[in-house]
C-alpha cells in the first residue's frame, strides 16, 4: 500500500518559476517528532542553565556574606580581645591596691609571715645592682606565690582561628563564633567580678587616706628599669645572690622623688648603698634609695609623695648611674614593683 503524500506547491504572485515540493506522511511525522525532541532537549539545557546561574549568583552572595561576616567577627575578637587585656589591666591594679591598702588584715598578716619565713637576710651594707641592658616585660617573674588562690585570676585564652583565608566551611565558622561566645561570657563574669573587687577596695580607701598617703605608689625616678627584684647573677663577683630592690637606669642628676609621706631616718653614706636617703612611712613600711649623686633632705624631716630628695648618681657599689629602690615592710625586703600603680 502507497503511503499518503503531501504536495507543497511554491509560486510567486506574477509571473515566474514555481516550486514544488512533495513529502510522504512519515518522513512529515518523524521531522514533527525530532522537532518535538529538538525543542524538549533545549528547553532541558535552557532550564539547567538558568538553575546553574542561579546557583552561581546565591555562590556569590554567600562568599560575600561570609567575607562581611569574617570581617565583623575579627572586629569583634578584637573588642573582646582589648577587653580581655583591659581586665587582666584592672586585676593588676586590684591585686596591688588590695596589697598596698591592707584590704584584708588577716591575709597581710599570713602575706608577712610568709615573706619573712622564705626571704633570707640581706646586707644592710651591699647592694646587688645595675645590670646595663634594660629587663623586658617578658622577663618579669612574680616576687612569691601569695596570688596563687586569687579567685580572679583570669584563665588562659581559648584560641581562635583568626586566619586570613576564607571561612571555606560553616561548621568552622559555628565553631569559632561558638569559642568567641564562650570568651565573651568569661569577660563579663569576670568584669562583675573585679568591679564588685574594685568597690571594696574603693570602700577601705575612703576609710583609710592617712595609710593611702603613706603607702608607697608611683614610681620614684624616669627611666628604664635595668634589674628587678629577686634572684640574680652578681655583676660584680658573679655569683647568685638576693637583688632586694629595683633599679631604674637613668642620666646623672634625674630628680629622685619620694614615693609616699613620711619622715627621712637616714640620709647619708650607707656602705654599698652609696649616698642613700632612708624614708620611715609608717606602718612598718620604708623606702630607700641608693646610689645618688646628691642628697636634698636631712634626717627628721618631713616628706610628702613627689618631693624630690636626691639625684641619680653611681655611688656606692654601683656599675653605673641608676636609683636602687627598696620597700622593706616591717624590716623584709618585698617586690617594690608591687608599689608602683602606674605601671
Amino acid at each position: 500500500m502507497e503511503s499518503k503524500k503531501y504536495t507543497l506547491v511554491i509560486a510567486p504572485n506574477r509571473e515566474g518559476r514555481t516550486w514544488t515540493f512533495t513529502v510522504s506522511a512519515a518522513w512529515i511525522r518523524a521531522g514533527i517528532g525530532i522537532s518535538f525532541v529538538l525543542l524538549l532537549l533545549l528547553l532541558t539545557v535552557l532550564t539547567d542553565y538558568g538553575g546553574l546561574l542561579l546557583k552561581a549568583r546565591e555562590n556569590t552572595q554567600l562568599r560575600t556574606e561570609n567575607k562581611v561576616l569574617k570581617k565583623q567577627f575579627s572586629e569583634v575578637e578584637e573588642k573582646v580581645s582589648s577587653l580581655e587585656a583591659g581586665l587582666d589591666r584592672i586585676q593588676t591594679l586590684t591585686k596591688k591596691l588590695k596589697l598596698i591598702t591592707d584590704v584584708n588584715d588577716q591575709n597581710r598578716a599570713l602575706k608577712l609571715a610568709y615573706s619573712a619565713s622564705t626571704q633570707p637576710a640581706v646586707d644592710e651594707t651591699s647592694d646587688d645592682v645595675d645590670v646595663t641592658e634594660p629587663v623586658s616585660d617578658s622577663d618579669r617573674k612574680p616576687s612569691s606565690e601569695m596570688w596563687a588562690a586569687d579567685p580572679l585570676r583570669h584563665a588562659d585564652d581559648i584560641p581562635v582561628d583568626t586566619g586570613d583565608g576564607e571561612l571555606a566551611q560553616r561548621k568552622e565558622l559555628v565553631k569559632d563564633f561558638a569559642t568567641l561566645s564562650v570568651r565573651i561570657d568569661r569577660v563579663l563574669k569576670n568584669s562583675q567580678l573585679r568591679e564588685q573587687s574594685l568597690i571594696k577596695v574603693w570602700d577601705s580607701l575612703s576609710d583609710r587616706k592617712s595609710l593611702l598617703a603613706a603607702t608607697p605608689s608611683i614610681k620614684p625616678a624616669l627611666g628604664w628599669y635595668t634589674s628587678r627584684f629577686g634572684y640574680r647573677v652578681d655583676p660584680m663577683n658573679r655569683r647568685p645572690r638576693l637583688h632586694a630592690g629595683l633599679d631604674i637606669g637613668a642620666p646623672y642628676g634625674t630628680p629622685v622623688h619620694a614615693t609616699a609621706d613620711g619622715i627621712v631616718s637616714f640620709a647619708g653614706y650607707e656602705g654599698g648603698y652609696g649616698k642613700m636617703v632612708a624614708i620611715d612611712n609608717g606602718y612598718g613600711v620604708v623606702t630607700r634609695f641608693a646610689h645618688n649623686s646628691r642628697i636634698y633632705v636631712e634626717q627628721g624631716q618631713k616628706v610628702h609623695r613627689w618631693d624630690v630628695i636626691a639625684a641619680v648618681g653611681s655611688t656606692g657599689r654601683s656599675t653605673g648611674p641608676h636609683c636602687h629602690y627598696e620597700v622593706r615592710v616591717h624590716g623584709v625586703p618585698v617586690d617594690p614593683i608591687n608599689y608602683i600603680l602606674e605601671e
